[in-house]
């Protein structure tokens, strides 16, 4: 083909002059000038083109001479022209963005648009940049909910070369998830499913709940979470085959439906540990393993089996030792026999450990979170567990843990990527029970202080009759170990409407606390408080029938130190246990004063609690046994503001609704015991409405009593400190709504004393915003 014919094919793709091109095909210029630039220099121009004085040039050349200007997006157009050996290099450049503004939009704020917009202002204008800009803007809309925003990109022309951009945004109706329906499952229910999902239905508060607002990133989500939620409780074959989702007519809502698969429900047959490693024998590993016959499949159980296994085999010694777990099926029974095999991985080492990202969070508070370090033997599921860590700091929206190939071939480096988020919080409250009225609170806190990982935080609360406030700062890696510790000065004062005393408190407490295993922590504190008991109610000089408060609190009246240390150990598995269904709570705390100040005293205080959701059932069930005693020391008595007081200990009785109390004084204040014990059992059901009103309802059963005093002597008449058992039985409605949750009490005492005070309602609201 001939060159013109060429031309005259590729013409109309073109801007530029083809005449010129035509006449100047295989000829060369020995001068090449740039016109029309203001802003870009000639010698970036003649770069662009790459064409060289005296150079013979082809069309094609000059085609993609043209084209590669063009490509630097810096002219809006761009013409070759040619005079005798002169080519004329002519080109018009974009103008320079003066401001940027985002108009029409009235449910999302600038200050959440601006910082996802690539052009600036001072910047070259780019209509290509532009136009990504307004994809951005409609995909926050997208996320938001509001399928059918439009965005379009605007310019106004301005003096000396420059525009200002405008994005005009068009926002529509929040498409809502109107339904969500499960097809295939047989062995939970519909609404047991929704509670699992991230997206939820639309319900009373649709206005102010962002999660019933169809995102369709969400739905990967939601199919991951029911997985897991399947093969955490057996159901090995368990898969979504598909999830529909259909507009509706008015085009204002969504209809999700999940088509699932459950397959039959498997149960451990056997498990056994077996060794491809000479050095190492079976049965040193039997014990470690606590998955036993009978339990239900979980990838929780085998791969906290795995863990153990290779854990243990470091400890030991030796190095690059696998677990790999193999499981042979029995239909026909539904069990599975797994068998834990040990075998000598590949001999790689960890090269080095490559962090980006973090412009604010120091190196080795990520660093910190691998138990690996550059020479180890390299470990994947450790590399696992520290990227779960790095992402429970909170620190970072997005972190990614990967490894790749090192300088070697046993060499692994491993490659760090975090995108940093705020980590501090402001927030103010409002909370509300019949017991203590309305109260406020404030708080201030930071997580990641100086990007130090420590935290630091400040809270204030006040309500009717109290007050307190609270500093705390806390160092996660105490001396680079992983040991906390943790400074607090604390203040507090009651101003008791159900007692004729009030108190106060002021004090520092700094502690330390550490894991002992994966489900139990340990934590030492040292306290130092001045108390105060004051305003004790003497009684009427007048009228000698009014004593006022009890001798007992007379006597405590005053000012003291408490110098005391002490130990709490908790063993926790609701949130970390094997069981997805069930949990328990464990924890016990001891501290003895009388290290200096004027309290002498040993306080122990125990509480076990456990709960457990009903398979197939929306049905939680929660109990909670508890108990304490403080003893004094060295001939000395307990003050009320040490001993155990009512609180809400047993519910359906005021704070000091019940416990030793001097039933001769006029007051007939209560006086708090030496020892108390309580049983709280509670089950909260779904009570037919749909679950997108939040609105579930309850029964509790509560018993226990507060009984003992040190010294009764001195008393005007009868002090009843005998242990007598309470018992309460209550119904609640619970209501979760966006300003918090919500929730009613309704009491009726079954075991009660005649002195006592009931509640026999209550109403409590939480909320921060």
């Amino acid at each position: 083909m001939s060159t013109a014919a060429w031309l005259a094919i590729s013409a109309p793709l073109a801007t530029f002059p083809v005449g010129a091109f035509a006449q100047s095909a295989g000829q060369s210029f020995s001068r090449i000038e740039v016109d029309g630039n203001l802003r870009v220099d000639d010698s970036s121009v003649l770069t662009y083109a790459g064409i060289a004085p005296g150079t013979p040039l082809t069309a094609g050349q000059l085609n993609a001479a043209y084209q590669r200007i063009m490509g630097s997006g810096l002219f809006e157009s761009v013409e070759f022209d040619t005079s005798g050996s002169t080519l004329t290099i002519t080109v018009k450049e974009f103008p320079t963005v003066n401001q940027i503004s985002i108009e029409g939009n009235r449910r999302l704020d600038d200050d959440v648009l601006t910082p996802l917009l690539t052009t600036q202002p001072r910047r070259v204008y780019s209509p290509t940049t532009a136009e990504n800009d307004a994809r951005t803007i409609a995909e926050a809309y997208r996320q938001a909910g509001r399928l059918g925003a439009v965005v379009t990109p605007r310019i106004i022309p301005r003096s000396q070369n420059r525009v200002d951009v405008v994005f005009e945004v068009t926002e529509s109706a929040v498409v809502e998830v109107e339904r969500i329906a499960f097809v295939g499952n047989k062995s939970f229910t519909d609404r047991r499913l929704r509670n699992v999902l991230g997206t939820k239905q639309a319900g009373l508060f649709r206005a102010l709940v962002a999660r019933d607002q169809y995102v369709e990133d969400r739905i990967a989500y939601d199919r991951q979470v029911l997985t897991d939620f399947y093969r955490a409780r057996g159901f090995v074959d368990f898969e979504v085959t598909s999830v529909s989702t259909e507009f509706s007519r008015e085009r204002n809502a969504f209809f999700i439906t999940f088509n699932v698969r459950e397959g039959q429900q498997y149960r451990f047959n056997s498990v056994k540990i077996a060794s491809e490693v000479p050095e190492i024998q079976a049965e040193d590993f039997e014990r470690i393993v606590r998955t036993r016959p009978g339990q239900l499949y979980s990838p929780l159980r085998v791969d906290d089996g795995i863990a153990r296994l290779e854990r243990k085999a470091i400890m030991d010694g030796y190095d690059f030792i696998r677990v790999d777990p193999r499981i042979e099926r029995n239909n026909a029974s539904q069990t599975l026999d797994l068998t834990y095999t040990l075998t000598r991985g590949p001999r790689i080492f960890v090269e080095r450990i490559d962090i980006e990202g973090n412009s604010q969070t120091r190196d080795d508070v990520i660093r910190r979170q691998f138990d690996t370090v550059e020479g180890d033997p390299f470990n994947p599921r450790e590399i696992r567990n520290a990227a779960s860590r790095i992402r429970a700091l909170g620190f970072f929206s997005n972190a990614d843990v990967t490894p790749r190939e090192g300088t070697a071939p046993d060499r692994v480096i491993i490659d760090v990527n975090v995108d940093e988020q705020p980590t501090g919080q402001i927030g103010f409250g409002v909370n509300y029970s019949v017991g203590d009225g309305f109260g406020g609170t404030f708080n201030l806190s930071e997580q990641n202080f100086l990007g130090r990982g420590q935290q630091l935080s400040f809270s204030i609360a006040a309500g009717t009759d109290n007050a307190s406030g609270t500093l705390r700062f806390t160092e996660p890696a105490l001396l680079g170990r992983d040991v906390s510790g943790t400074m607090e000065v604390f203040y507090s004062s009651t101003d008791n409407y159900s007692a004729d005393y009030n108190t106060r408190e002021i004090g520092v407490q700094p502690s330390v606390g550490f894991n002992l295993s994966d489900y139990s922590r340990l934590s030492l504190r040292y306290r130092l408080a001045q108390e105060e008991l004051y305003d004790v109610d003497t009684g009427d000089d007048d009228d000698a029938d009014d004593n006022g408060s009890s001798v007992i609190l007379q006597e405590e009246e005053g000012n003291r130190i408490s110098s005391s240390i002490g130990y709490t150990y908790t063993f926790d598995t609701r949130r970390v246990g094997l069981n997805p269904d069930a949990g328990i709570r464990f924890q016990f705390s001891q501290d003895l004063a009388g290290l200096g100040g004027d309290s002498e005293y040993i306080r122990t205080t125990a509480s076990l609690r456990g709960e457990t959701k009903m398979m197939g059932t929306d049905l939680n069930m929660r109990a909670e046994l508890q108990g304490g005693a403080i003893a004094a020391l060295n001939g000395k008595d307990t003050r009320i503001i040490d001993r155990f007081g009512a609180g809400r200990r047993v519910r359906g009785f005021d704070r000091n609704g019940f416990g030793p109390r001097d039933l001769t004084a006029t007051n007939e204040d209560a006086l708090g015991g030496n020892y108390y014990a309580a049983l709280r059992t509670e089950m909260d059901f779904p009570i037919g409405l749909p679950e997108e009103y939040g609105v579930r309802g309850g029964v509790f059963f509560d018993t226990g009593s507060i009984w003992g005093l040190d010294n009764t002597e001195g008393t005007s008449g009868e002090v009843d400190d005998s242990f007598h058992l309470r018992a309460v039985l209550g119904a609640s409605l619970f209501w979760t709504t966006p300003l918090g949750p919500l929730r009613f009490d309704f009491t009726r005492a079954l075991l009660k004393e005649d002195y006592d005070e009931e509640q026999t309602f209550d109403f409590s609201i939480s909320t921060t915003f």
